[in-house]
């Protein structure tokens, strides 16, 4: 049985250290010598997540975490150093065979049987919570992006949707100017016109303010200088494939890295109570050691005058202080307890989330395709037939203004809920993982 556990403990070791050596020599293929801030002017989202992958230091701090955790392995798994003692006799312990001059010792302590088996997969443990922690860093670095893109693309479409209609209305106010000349037009019709404009152009300047600190948002997530350049995206492609609420919270329960790594964490503190109570037995010491023998007065008439001195020796602790060993025992089992119940609140907590972030999808999808299938293209339609009725006269310049206005806050709003579709997807993927990804299970070892 030992000999089985200490297989799987060996195991487990060796496949962390692979996707640690797996993960760096993916750094070395994909990022170039030394940090760079250079990006492809037309980067995608897809870009963008690799850059932030390989330049952010807070993922980097948390990589670096994770294999300092796999170095606390072979230490905790080591025999802890041999000891060396050396003694002089300041005076010479006469003997029969002559005076012990000095004396040289070297012992080794041994833990008892499983102790270093068990001490290193509970460090094995916590370099796998770790490595959990790692995966809850690069999710929310990933939502981080990828928010900060969605936003950045409702601003563009908001800048050039706003521009279109100031564009449209500096035409207006031409027209209306021009038939006022004529007298075909009301001095009310040319101060309605000029005050959509002043409100457009205002909200213009403000959108135009806005892109600095939007920008600014995702260069810091790249690690790059927060004025650095940045294209702003005008299209977004989304995918609307239908998702089961059952397969994602299973998903949830089995990838999310928080509750993987209170699992971890449970099994760690399962593992260090029963070292714990490995506690209640003795380590053993073996030691050899070897006197240095001058010759005796009457060497001549004592056999073995002079000859040195080898011995062995063994020894034990006797863990005597049961109250101090059951109370580890007792903490341990205590921290087990305590993050388990920990992972059941968490997970209650998470599959109401989920179910919310399930809502917002849903509904930002159906907004999208309301206002891209059946509002805005009526809307357009109206804003023609108004503007064609005003041109030749049967129409008045008051409802081209309404349909002006109307055709815009359609435009902006399918906008938005373009962003709001693709933030709530980053919501959704931030808890269950990649959706386009094969619905796989996690288990001990760490998949790169």
């Amino acid at each position: 049985m030992r000999s089985r556990m200490s297989t799987f403990s060996v195991l487990s070791i060796v496949l962390m250290v692979m996707a640690a050596n797996a993960v760096s020599y993916a750094a070395a293929r994909v990022t170039p010598p030394g940090k760079s801030h250079a990006l492809d002017p037309h980067a995608t989202l897809s870009d963008y997540l690799v850059f932030a992958a390989f330049n952010n230091p807070g993922l980097e701090a948390a990589f670096d975490r994770w294999k300092a955790g796999l170095e606390r392995i072979p230490q905790a798994r080591s025999l802890p150093d041999p000891r060396f003692s050396y003694r002089y006799f300041i005076r010479e312990v006469e003997t029969r065979v002559g005076p012990q001059r000095q004396a040289f010792e070297l012992s080794q302590m041994m833990p008892w049987f499983g102790k270093l088996d068990l001490a290193g997969k509970v460090a094995a443990q916590a370099a796998q919570a770790d490595y959990h922690a790692y995966e809850g860093a690069k999710r929310s670095l990933f939502l981080e992006v990828k928010n900060a893109y969605y936003d950045l693309y409702f601003l563009g479409r908001s800048l050039a949707v706003t521009q279109e209609h100031v564009n449209l209305l500096i035409h207006l106010d031409e027209v209306v100017r021009a038939r006022y000349r004529a007298a075909a037009a009301s001095q009310p019709d040319m101060i309605k016109v000029q005050v959509e404009l002043g409100k457009l152009e205002d909200r213009l300047k403000t959108l135009r303010d806005l892109a600095g600190p939007t920008k600014a948002r995702l260069n810091a997530a790249l690690n790059r200088p927060v004025t650095a350049l940045l294209e702003i995206p005008m299209d977004i492609s989304l995918p609307e494939k239908a998702l089961s609420e059952e397969a994602l919270f299973d998903r949830l329960d089995r990838t999310h890295p928080k509750l993987l790594a209170l699992s971890t964490t449970a099994r760690q503190h399962r593992l260090a109570t029963d070292l714990a109570k490995k506690a209640y037995r003795p380590d053993l010491t073996v030691g050899l050691s070897y006197v240095d023998i001058g010759e005796a007065p009457f060497g001549a008439m004592t056999p073995d005058s002079g000859q040195d001195v080898v011995g062995a020796a063994v020894s034990l602790n006797i863990p005597l202080r049961h109250k101090r060993l059951s109370a580890r025992v007792r903490e341990q089992k205590l921290r087990q307890l305590s993050a388990q119940k920990e992972r059941q609140d968490l997970t209650n907590r998470l599959h109401a989330r989920l179910k919310l972030d399930l809502y917002h999808l849903r509904d930002a999808q159906r907004k999208r395709n309301l206002y891209g299938d059946t509002l805005l293209p009526k809307a357009q339609e109206a804003l023609t037939v108004t503007e064609a009725a005003f041109r030749n006269g049967s129409g008045s310049f008051l409802e081209l203004i309404d349909a002006q206005r109307v055709t815009l806050e359609f435009q902006l709003a399918h906008a938005r809920a373009g962003a709001d579709h693709g933030r709530s997807l980053a919501a959704l993927e931030f808890m269950v993982g990649d959706l386009a990804a094969p619905h796989t299970t996690t288990g001990t070892s760490p998949k790169p």
